[in-house]
């Protein structure tokens, strides 16, 4: 498996998400940036998810059917021809963080998968409905993690 490079001039790796990418702030994605993504790779997807949460592993944004070409995302940007999947808070597209109050930071990992084959999602899809549609389909990853406290 090739590694990616993926990165937010908002935040660094395991380093405090911004507030004004949080739920409570109006659901703004962060910036993304991407890079090294191989020649094989057809499809790019991506997720977020929170493994801390009460109920376990809660997702924030699920986005598949991104153009390999692409090498980020502007704060809020939902890429051209992409699939949104539904966020664990029921909508779709981006649901930013929000902890329980007074819990320890939480970790948001950032995923960017490149896929060999299109995962063949259309919007509203589910995080087990990605993992399914990526099983061997995955060459490249890249990941990001932020965290956040309220």
């Amino acid at each position: 498996m090739k590694e990616m490079t993926l990165r937010s001039e908002a935040f660094n790796d395991h380093t405090i998400i911004p507030s004004e990418y949080s739920h409570d702030s109006g659901d703004v994605s962060p910036p993304l940036e991407w890079s090294d993504a191989p020649e094989e790779v057809v499809e790019l997807a991506l997720a977020c998810e929170d493994p801390d949460a009460p109920t376990g592993t809660f997702a924030h944004w699920l986005v598949a059917g991104i153009d390999p070409v692409t090498t980020g995302l502007d704060p809020g940007e939902v890429p051209t021809g992409a699939a949104l999947g539904r966020n664990d808070f029921g909508a779709e597209g981006y649901g930013g963080p929000k902890p329980p109050v007074g819990d320890d930071p939480h970790r948001y990992f950032f995923r960017l998968y490149g896929l060999s084959e299109p995962s063949g999602l259309g919007t509203g899809f589910t995080a087990e409905d990605l993992r399914n549609a990526m099983q061997d389909k995955i060459v490249a990853t890249g990941t990001l993690v932020g965290t956040f406290a309220r």
